[in-house]
Parts: structure tokens; sequence; C-alpha cells
């Protein structure tokens, strides 16, 4: 991340004035760890947000599935309606979140949020269940129990925000990810996850750069390629190509129990 340093900062509070985007079109890239200094360089205007004199945030997420994996199936499929329920924690500071993702129309995200009890962040709880219902059944994800979900993966990484110029979206940088189940644990260190975030079928003059870099939007889902890394028997998926092709060279996966 020594690439962000030069970058002036933003707060919090103006982030979110300028560029909040629950609802959203997202475009997600696999970048060498090298290349992050002629990205972001390379878009004029770039700020990153900086809270208390740190530009980088520890986070740590619980994503809570059916004992059958619907989520996960859902997001393989592409033809069913996807929907992910989740914790986050910012290990920095203690804020914990449960927060429902689900996929509107023409592609487009829609996150809903609210403050949760990180002691709780493996379970929806009764208090919180109609909430999450309400939003699954909203996106036509239909018969899920959220008191029946049961945390299926945990995921670490670094994060960095990136507000974009020009009112045209903000960004998000990943480093050191790793992933862990019951099963075991894997981690890449080589490369970057970026994630850009732009108003409803919107381009950035970050994706543009990243393009004239060579890097194209691919396949990945933090909990989707997780999930397939760490469990050879489920069925092939449309995370194939990103776990091969860009994230095989740096990975490496360890057997043992969940964190």
């Amino acid at each position: 991340m020594d690439a962000l340093a030069a970058l002036p900062a933003v707060g919090l509070a103006d982030l979110n004035a300028a560029a909040a985007l629950l609802v959203r079109t997202d475009r997600k890239y696999v970048v060498p760890v090298g290349d992050l200094g002629a990205t972001v360089t390379g878009v004029p205007g770039l700020r990153v947000l900086e809270i208390d004199g740190r530009r980088s945030a520890r986070y740590e997420s619980t994503y809570l599935d059916t004992t059958d994996l619907a989520s996960w199936a859902a997001s393989a499929h592409p033809r069913r309606r996807r929907w992910k329920v989740r914790t986050r924690l910012y290990a920095d500071t203690g804020e914990c979140w449960l927060e429902v993702k689900t996929r509107g129309s023409r592609g487009v995200t829609v996150k809903d949020r609210m403050p949760y009890d990180a002691a709780r962040r493996e379970q929806v709880g009764a208090d919180e269940a109609g909430w999450v219902a309400d939003r699954l059944v909203a996106a036509g994800a239909l018969g899920v129990d959220p008191l029946g979900l049961v945390p299926t993966l945990h995921t670490g990484y670094r994060r960095a925000t990136l507000l974009l110029p020009g009112g045209a979206g903000r960004a998000t940088v990943d480093a050191g990810l790793t992933w862990t189940t019951a099963s075991g644990r894997a981690e890449v260190g080589s490369v970057l996850v970026v994630e850009t975030k732009s108003a409803p079928g919107g381009v950035g003059p970050l994706d543009r750069r990243l393009w004239s870099l060579g890097h194209r939007p691919v396949r990945i889902s933090k909990y989707g390629t997780g999930l397939s890394l760490l469990t050879p028997e489920l069925p092939g998926n449309r995370w194939h190509r990103v776990t091969t092709r860009h994230l095989s060279d740096g990975l490496v996966r360890s057997a043992g129990d969940a964190a």
C-alpha cells in the first residue's frame, strides 16, 4: 500500500457524502502488487480515506449460508437470485455490521447494513431475522430462514478506500487476502483485489486507467472464490478461471481448523 502514501487524504464524512453508493455498479480486478503505483498515479485527483492517521484498515468478514450452501450456489450459477448475508468486523476499532447484499436489476449491487454486536457475528439473531428476511424476499431470494444460516467462511484482508475525482464514485484496494473454513486456510499475498464502485451503469477514471494497463474486470467473489478453493468437492463454477489464472502463482493453502 506504499503507493497510496503520496495521495491527498479525505475524511469518512466527506467520502460518504460524495460517494456512499449503496446501490451501484461494481467491477473487480486482480492486480499484481507491483502495478498499484502505476494505477493510482495515472488518475489525477484521487484521494485516499484516512481515519485517525491510518490509510488502511483490517477487515474480517464472516459469511452466513444455509447448510446446503444456497448463497454460494446462487452466485455460482448466475441465473439464480444472488444474495449474501455476512457480518463485517472492522478489526482496528471493533465496529461490527450485519450486511445483506443482493443483485438488483441490470446487475446493480444493493447493500443494506445495520450495526451489530461483534460477539454474535457468527449468527443472525432473532431480533434481526425479520430485517434480513425482508431484504432477501424483496430481492427474490425466497425460502431462506435467516435463523438457519450458519458460518461457512471467514475472510480477512487490509483495505484502503479511494475517492474518485469528479463524483465518479469510489474504489477499494484489498491486500493480504485470507480465507478460512473448518477444513483449512488459503492466502494470497502477491496480488491486490481492486473494486470500483460507480453509479449504476457508470464507468469511472480508475476503470479506464486499469484498462489502459491491460487489466480487465474479472469474476471474483471473496465468498464464492474462497469456498471453492477450500472445498474441492464443490462442482465446477464461474470462479475457476480466476483461481487458476490470477491467483494460483501466489496461493498458499494449509489444513487446519477455522480461526
